[in-house]
């Protein structure tokens, strides 16, 4: 449902209608805490508690700039999820110191908070544009605090330029505005869940009219308003200018944001969502003192204990009083007028001279004639006063939960056990105000860095993040990292700030409690090392509680990047080194050693046994080869034997018949010899001893005739002769041949495998 602006006048009016009684209260507050009721007219002695009070909480709950802590929601391994975390931490930070708007929002919140109640801050988004024909100006919009909703078409830009303007960002931001406790509002509800619109006035200038809203519109809107923190002062110095009141208004219900001036009585702008932010208001739930269920007014502390301030205030000025009266004062004797310079010009060691000594001293001396007032009523009412005032102080102290401790104070009868104890009692209630100042500051980051991940360029984003000066290989990582950034942030990433990083810390205690942390670290590495060289696999798990460990210390926030890196790094020679075997352990090295040790013995022992075997083979072999071959030996003995005696007895059968047929070769000559005398004819005569199938015949000459016939005989001899010769070499031969073959060495003959399979 549109509202009209009816329907915010009214709805406006009815929260000043509400909240008028505690702005009033809230500004007497104001001008209690800066003395302003102590006036010419007014010389009462007062005791201000409450800028006490205020100046002593305010540095136990913001006394520095926070430090931003992004991490990823799911603090698992990922990349690209530290990169990114650790780019919009830089950038948080770089727009924390860089600009001062942050810090004196932040005070100035506190300081409403501990005064008047409630303390509220804007976060706005606010790019520097420029163009071809235009100077280096920021938009006047975001000087006069005007949200920043011109969104520029991305169809229509390429990195951070217009084209159709030819403009371009030259750098943006998310400032921080302090809004003034009259200056902002809310619809009535009970709690803050039910609030469904917020809205902040904001002062403007007639150029920054014409500017925001037009020449036509701008002009129109009547300057007559100052803010109230400085009409008194513009009335003080004469000056007579306004300025223009304009609300802006966030509607959660519609999503819109709306501009109404009520000079005008007309709504001058409305707009879609323009950040689109995940709890849409760019502003936090205010910092509240004191509140109950039923409303949203809240109660400022200095209420509480107003009536103890009073006394504060009234035992001031009785003691004040008691100081006044606490002088010495009397009469004297006017006869003796030298008296009357006794507390004036007496100094040390002095003696002023008297007239008439004796009969001075005889009416009493100086005790006759001197009378003082008795001042010793007066000085126990002032330590009765003292002690009344100790006693209000502390039950202020005790309302408000603040202990001497927290203070510098200590009573030196104490024990540090009690000392101990009264500051963390003190603390206690201190510690709640501490966690509120903790999630206002933290709910301000976190619109920041919805602001950054939505609406700043990717160039911007680098820059103010440094994050070139990365690491070779999470520069890699930057292109994935932006565009996580730019997806959701608000639910990848969590963004805190620790109480610590608020509060003042004592260079002492920073120092112990650095040498704690590297103190607790070497001691988990010293034991964590060597479990993991001896289980590699443990690794993972050791890096895990490394970094929980870690992670617990504040040193430590920045190490966690260096730890996923390491678990990374461990986690990919893992996957590299998977089906290839492990390295041993010292345990199973040494186990392979024995196993070896023991194997090496074994196979020892087998080659021996294998030795031994292979030796008696040979040897049972050789002797089968001796036996065979003795065998062997034998049978071609006896063989051989059997061969000589075959061949003796051929030679001797041979023998024989050579020798008969001789003889019958001799008889048939020596008859044809004989036929052939008687005959006286030539004869032929058979060679003796050839053998009659090579035919050869053996004739005798006409000589060998005649001497055959003068010696019938003697051819006849000569040819037995000449054959028995013969037949003795031949036997000879023969025995000769014999011999050979028994007196020559015996060879063994071997086959193709090299066994032996006989001897000849």
């Amino acid at each position: 449902m549109e509202h009209t602006y009816e329907d915010w006048y009214n709805c406006i009016a009815q929260y000043e209608r509400t909240f008028k009684e505690w702005e009033m209260r809230a500004d007497k507050i104001v001008k209690r805490y800066r003395d302003d009721s102590r006036s010419r007219n007014n010389p009462q002695a007062k005791f201000n508690i409450l800028w006490s009070n205020v100046q002593t909480i305010t540095p136990a709950v913001f006394a520095r700039l926070p430090r931003p802590d992004v991490s990823r929601r799911f603090r698992d391994n990922d990349p690209i999820g530290r990169v990114a975390s650790m780019m919009l931490e830089r950038a948080l930070e770089y727009e924390i110191e860089h600009y001062g708007d942050y810090a004196s929002a932040m005070k100035q919140t506190v300081q409403d908070r501990l005064l008047g109640g409630r303390g509220t801050a804007w976060v706005r988004y606010e790019p520097h544009i420029v163009g071809s024909d235009s100077e280096n100006e920021p938009n006047p919009e975001a000087e006069d605090g005007l949200q920043i909703t011109e969104d520029i078409d991305e169809a229509e830009t390429e990195g951070g330029i217009h084209k159709e303007n030819q403009e371009r960002i030259e750098y943006e931001c998310a400032p921080v505005d302090y809004v003034h406790w009259r200056d902002f509002g809310l619809t009535v509800a009970r709690t803050w869940e039910e609030v469904t619109a917020c809205w902040r006035k904001v002062y403007m200038g007639r150029p920054a009219l014409v500017e925001r809203f037009g020449e036509e519109l701008g002009g129109r809107i009547p300057l007559d308003t100052r803010p109230e923190s400085s009409r008194t002062f513009n009335e003080k110095m004469g000056e007579g200018s306004s300025e223009a009141v304009v609300y802006e208004i966030w509607d959660k219900t519609t999503g819109e944001v709306i501009w109404l001036n009520k000079s005008l009585g007309k709504i001058l702008d409305t707009r879609a969502d323009p950040l689109q932010l995940e709890n849409f208001w760019p502003c936090p739930k205010p910092m509240f003192s004191t509140l109950t269920t039923d409303s949203l007014i809240p109660v400022p502390d200095f209420v509480l204990y107003q009536d103890q301030a009073r006394q504060l205030d009234t035992l001031a000025d009785r003691i004040d009083g008691f100081i006044q009266a606490l002088k010495v004062r009397g009469v004297y004797d006017a006869s003796e007028p030298s008296l009357a310079r006794l507390f004036t010009e007496g100094e040390n060691n002095s003696l002023l001279p008297v007239k008439n000594y004796g009969a001075f001293s005889e009416k009493g001396g100086l005790v006759g004639a001197i009378n003082l007032v008795d001042i010793k009523p007066i000085a126990e009412g002032l330590n009765m006063a003292y002690q009344a005032m100790e006693q209000v102080k502390g039950q202020i102290y005790e309302i408000m939960g603040i202990a001497d401790i927290q203070r510098g104070q200590s009573d030196p009868n104490e024990t540090l056990g009690a000392q101990i104890i009264k500051s963390n009692n003190a603390s206690g209630r201190l510690k709640t105000m501490q966690h509120d100042v903790v999630n206002f500051a933290t709910a301000l980051l976190q619109i920041k860095a919805q602001i950054i991940c939505q609406h700043f360029t990717d160039d911007t984003i680098v820059r103010i993040s440094g994050a070139m000066q990365l690491s070779p290989q999470d520069q890699q990582l930057i292109p994935q990292a932006l565009q996580l950034l730019k997806d959701e942030p608000a639910k990848n990433f969590r963004i805190e700030v620790t109480t610590d990083s608020m509060i003042y810390q004592d260079e002492q205690q920073e120092k112990q409690d650095r040498l704690e942390f590297l103190s607790a670290v070497s001691g988990f590495l010293s034991q964590a090392l060597p479990a993991a060289t001896a289980s590699p696999e443990l690794t993972p798990m050791l890096i895990e509680m490394l970094k929980f460990g870690v992670t617990a210390f504040k040193a430590g926030k920045g190490l966690e990047g260096m730890i996923d890196e390491t678990a990374d790094k461990f986690r990919q020679q893992m996957k590299a080194s998977e089906g290839q075997p492990k390295p041993p352990t010292p345990e199973q090295q040494k186990m392979q050693m024995q196993m070896q040790i023991e194997q090496a013995k074994m196979q020892h022992d087998q080659a021996k046994a294998q030795q031994d075997m292979q030796l008696e083979q040979q040897k049972m072999q050789m002797q089968m080869e001796l036996e065979k071959a003795k065998q062997e030996y034998q049978a071609q003995e006896n063989q051989l034997k059997f061969q000589l005696e075959d061949q003796r007895n051929r030679a001797q059968a041979e023998m024989d018949m050579r020798i008969a047929q001789m003889k019958m070769n001799t008889e048939r000559n020596t008859q044809v010899l004989l036929a052939h005398i008687n005959n006286g004819t030539k004869i032929e005569v058979a060679r003796i001893g050839a053998d009659e199938s090579d035919g050869t015949q053996a004739y005798l000459s006409e000589e060998a005739m005649a001497q055959s016939m003068q010696h019938p005989m003697q051819p006849i001899a000569d040819a037995i002769g000449q054959s028995n010769q013969q037949m003795t070499l031949a036997l000879s031969d023969l025995v000769n041949t014999i011999n050979e073959n028994q007196n020559r060495p015996k060879q063994v003959v071997r086959g193709q495998d090299g066994k032996i399979i006989g001897v000849q």
